[in-house]
């Protein structure tokens, strides 16, 4: 299906139990643009987020960027992006009064309070609001020609999709700050050995190693992929000691499930567990 500035496509997983999983792969398409986002973007994301959480069957999402448009006879080609940052354009004479509504409900918290996991599927530029989609992704899957950074810095602003807070998170305080304050970009080698990527692999095998990825979580029982996120999640926000009684609760609470019974039955067994999702 289509949503113009994003393209939507449910892609079916084999041997995943319930049967009629899919993985839902959204295309950020404004490749004349880079893929940045626009208002658009951020409503047609907000709508998915609000799919895949009513719909069973979706088990994971992939989010990419459209590829390069093709060149027009004398024209330059585009450069690769995942998503150049926001749409600039839209920020030309507006206060404070004109964009506080937006930024309060935007894309990127959308896809950051899913319950189920996504992966951003990130080949070239990832910059501003286009990083900050990937960080609100739980996994990060880059191309060796991946570029990110926070350049808002050079428009006067800082970011405002959660950069500042998911990088410091992620890299710690002291990177969090030179990216916020240079605005420089980090190439796809440097993300992988900060920790802001988990894969680099080369662009043609960028969406096999995406799309496996997806689909081996895909194949995990769906109820337990949801309370393992929200165990994990649990770490950014609680003390130490709280969040570890929080996982124990989780973990305890699962041994009421059908899908503990079934999984423990398969290893013991040595057959492939066939999860009903509760």
């Amino acid at each position: 299906m289509s949503q113009g500035a994003l393209l939507v496509e449910d892609m079916p997983v084999e041997g995943c139990s319930p049967m009629g999983g899919v993985i839902s792969v959204w295309t950020l398409n404004r490749p004349s643009k880079l893929n940045a986002l626009n208002r658009d973007s951020h409503t047609a994301i907000k709508e998915q987020c609000a799919r895949v959480e009513a719909e069973d069957s979706i088990r994971a999402v992939v989010i990419k960027g459209a590829p390069p448009p093709p060149v027009e006879d004398g024209g330059r080609s585009k450069p690769t992006a995942f998503a150049a940052g926001a749409d600039i354009s839209e920020f030309v004479g507006k206060s404070s009064d004109d964009v506080r509504s937006f930024f309060g409900n935007n894309a990127w918290e959308a896809v950051w309070a899913l319950s189920k996991p996504t992966i951003a599927m990130v080949d070239g530029f990832a910059l501003g609001g286009g990083t900050e989609l990937a960080l609100a992704c739980d996994i990060r899957v880059a191309s060796s020609r991946a570029k990110f950074g926070q350049p808002e810095i050079n428009l006067g602003l800082i970011p405002g999709g959660g950069g500042t807070q998911r990088l410091c998170r992620l890299l710690g305080y002291g990177k969090a700050m030179e990216m916020t304050l240079t605005g420089e970009m980090v190439g796809a080698e440097d993300a992988l050995r900060l920790g802001l990527v988990n894969k680099v692999v080369e662009p043609d095998k960028l969406e096999v190693e995406a799309m496996q990825m997806a689909e081996v979580i895909a194949r995990k029982s769906p109820h337990t992929v949801r309370v393992a996120k929200r165990a994990v999640r649990a770490a950014l926000d609680l003390p130490f000691s709280e969040g570890i009684l929080a996982e124990r609760s989780e973990f305890i609470a699962l041994f009421d499930t059908e899908d503990k019974e079934i999984g423990v039955k398969a290893f013991l067994e040595r057959n492939d567990a066939e999860w009903v999702g509760r």
